[in-house]
């Protein structure tokens, strides 16, 4: 018996290091795939008009490449994903979209189902060579200064796609949730618009903070996104970020998978 129990751990551990390989190399073809395109085509796009045809190219790619990596996942890597309820935004006004980032995969959770969302991004992802020259033809936002990402993201509700930012201002540290900067908030009061709130489950938090890239998955991996609380476009910047940050704890701690560390 310890015999067969050493085996089927060792073939445990041998199944989820398969999954953790399979799934990077597969990220990085699916960027080094389009890298070349963006490169090529982003430049084509220049003027007004252009810009934002340009745009719409870019996000519409990242979201079906997002959407079929979630699938080769769903297929070969032991994943489980419940993002329906997703689909009822697709269609909505544009908002500011929120949510906790437990894991590097956040991203890709919520752009797999909504084909017009600009995200709000580091500078240092923004100048990686993987997926920078993607990210900068989908329009998306650094967040290195203050003020260029507020006008951007004001920009980007004007031309009608949701701008998806992560108040805590990187993957959480201290769960459910870490403390939330204001920038969300003030978007939302300029551009006149809503906040939706996503929550963000798992099983286990792969790929956050303190998860190396190179330490084995806990497989089968379980991953959701629900809707939560809608904020009617904020008059008081200080207490709708405030209410945000409460009302998503609250629910975060109800909800199972999402506040283990």
């Amino acid at each position: 018996m310890p015999v067969l129990r050493r085996l089927r751990a060792f073939l445990r551990a041998l199944h989820a290091s398969i999954v953790m390989v399979l799934g990077v190399s597969s990220f990085t073809l699916l960027c080094l795939v389009w890298l070349p395109f963006a490169w090529v085509l982003r430049p084509l796009f220049s003027g007004e008009a252009r810009r934002l045809i340009g745009h719409r190219i870019g996000r519409r790619f990242i979201h079906q490449g997002f959407r079929l990596y979630l699938g080769f996942l769903r297929l070969f890597c032991a994943n489980h994903f419940d993002l329906a309820a997703l689909d009822a935004l697709r269609n909505a006004p544009p908002r500011v979209l929120v949510a906790n980032h437990p894991s590097l995969l956040d991203v890709l959770l919520i752009v797999s189902r909504l084909p017009n969302v600009v995200c709000v991004m580091k500078a240092g992802l923004m100048n990686n060579i993987l997926f920078g020259a993607a990210a900068r033809m989908a329009g998306y936002i650094r967040n290195d200064g203050p003020l260029e990402m507020i006008l951007h993201a004001e920009a980007a509700l004007a031309e009608g796609a949701h701008v998806l930012i992560f108040p805590e201002g990187g993957r959480t540290v201290e769960f459910p949730l870490d403390p939330f900067g204001q920038s969300a908030a003030l978007i939302a009061r300029r551009a006149n618009v809503s906040i939706q709130s996503l929550l963000i489950g798992f099983s286990s938090p792969y790929l956050g903070k303190h998860w190396p890239l190179w330490r084995r998955p806990e497989l089968p991996l379980r991953w959701s996104v629900r809707l939560g609380a809608c904020y009617l476009r904020p008059a008081d910047v200080t207490a709708c970020t405030r209410q945000m940050e409460h009302d998503m704890r609250m629910a975060l701690s109800a909800q199972p998978g999402s506040s283990r560390p």
